[in-house]
């Protein structure tokens, strides 16, 4: 089993920036493509970006593309997750995933790992 620890959530003011983390251990981190998925109460929980196992091709759901950016170093088996020009509608607990198969998709259900996910909150 892959083990997944996100870090770095916190408060943030509206317009604001974060950089959150994912460690990962257990398995062939280099093998994996990677998401970040988020999940705000009374929400489905959401697509938010992929990266593939290079690093090479990255994935962005509408509402973050351009202000959120998703990095790998596959040296430290960490998966990065930078946000810029937070807003309230950002709010929500974040995740990291392991999806096995190499193939960009954006539900949840066909990643294979998770994390236990880190608050992020946006205020106004």
């Amino acid at each position: 089993q892959v083990l997944l620890v996100e870090s770095g959530g916190g408060l943030v003011q509206a317009g604001g920036s974060l950089r959150l983390s994912c460690a990962a251990s257990g398995g062939t981190f280099s093998s994996y493509t990677m998401g970040w998925f988020r999940q705000a109460p009374g929400k489905e929980r959401e697509f938010v970006a992929s990266i593939s196992r290079s690093g090479a091709s990255t994935y962005y759901a509408d509402s973050v593309k351009g202000r959120f950016t998703i990095s790998r170093d596959n040296a430290k088996n960490m998966v990065y997750l930078r946000m810029s020009n937070l807003n309230p509608e950002d709010t929500a607990v974040y995740y990291c995933a392991v999806r096995i198969l190499l193939s960009h998709v954006t539900d949840s259900r066909l990643y294979d790992y998770w994390g236990q996910g880190t608050q992020v909150t946006v205020s106004s």
